[in-house]
């Protein structure tokens, strides 16, 4: 069983409303059956989804542990860039899930890695996670860090923590960027209305920063690589469409209609860069371009 405390600051949101903002992982509808269930308490007594808070309320959740599912290992082959006995960084391909969850419970990174590595795998983040620090999204290719151990997990979640790792990614963005390059410093958080959408405009976002730099234009896309500070879900997907320049196929944030026929988003996670837990060393690795998102760059010339 976990618990996790907040205190308010500014009152007069629902008690709902304010932990599907806090708690991202969380749908709302799963936060108001845990209110239901008197798992969540305000200053000590049970209340209602639609409980109104004060400031300096004190929230306590209760958050009850998940029946896991088996995970199994699949060979699956993977696209290794680094391994040691510590840590193992792979190529993540386009439409691989990284983790298990409802309705991918095979075919993941997951199941995969367990393959590959058998019982060396850290297990901080439970049996769907073994090994996972970070993650991209299903349709974003590249660069993904795995922990083979809770030594190297601890040191390198530190790491992302205090925005010491180097992550870089390359993508194509619709409309020609007119600066060379530029910082985007918006706080993103769950969507006001489409809960399954980040956004720019919500109350009770968390910092968010993305540096960009034009490598290319073309008459009506930019090529970018964007440097992360830190890493809210979707981050780049968010920041640039909310300055006017879409991901090149992303089918959330970007336009409905796309001039290619495309898989999701052309956001490759390129450059990763750790300092290694073991042996103190500043490294870097840089997964190449995936071929449709190169043979995209030539057509585009």
């Amino acid at each position: 069983m976990e618990k996790l405390f907040f205190t308010i600051e500014k009152g007069g949101e629902r008690i709902d409303k304010y932990l599907s903002e806090q708690l991202e992982d969380m749908t709302r509808s799963h936060i108001q059956k845990l209110i239901k269930e008197n798992m969540v308490r305000v200053n000590g007594m049970a209340v209602k989804s639609n409980f109104k808070l004060s400031a300096s309320d004190q929230i306590e959740v209760e958050i009850p542990e998940l029946k896991e599912p088996d995970i199994l290992p699949e060979n699956i082959p993977l696209d290794i860039l680094y391994e040691d006995q510590d840590i193992l960084v792979v190529n993540k391909p386009k439409g691989m899930v990284v983790h298990p969850a409802p309705g991918h419970y095979t075919g993941t990174l997951v199941n995969a890695i367990m393959y590959h590595c058998k019982d060396n795998l850290s297990g901080i983040n439970g049996v769907m996670r073994p090994g996972i620090v970070h993650r991209i999204d299903m349709d974003t290719t590249g660069s993904l860090l795995i922990c083979k151990n809770d030594r190297a997990h601890q040191a390198l979640a530190e790491q992302l923590k205090e925005h010491s790792i180097t992550r870089k990614y390359h993508a194509i963005v619709h409309g020609r960027l007119k600066e060379d390059e530029g910082t985007i410093d918006k706080p993103i958080g769950r969507h006001p209305i489409d809960r399954k959408k980040m956004s720019v405009h919500c109350t009770n976002g968390r910092e968010a920063i993305t540096h960009y730099r034009v490598l290319k234009r073309f008459q009506q896309f930019t090529y970018i690589e964007c440097q992360l500070e830190t890493g809210r879900t979707h981050q780049i997907r968010v920041h640039m469409s909310s300055i006017g320049h879409p991901i090149l196929g992303d089918q959330i944030y970007g336009p409905a209609k796309c001039p290619y026929k495309l898989q999701g988003q052309t956001l490759h996670a390129k450059v990763l860069g750790i300092t290694h837990p073991t042996t103190g060393e500043y490294m870097e690795f840089d997964a190449p371009l995936p071929d449709y998102f190169q043979a995209l760059l030539e057509k585009m010339h």
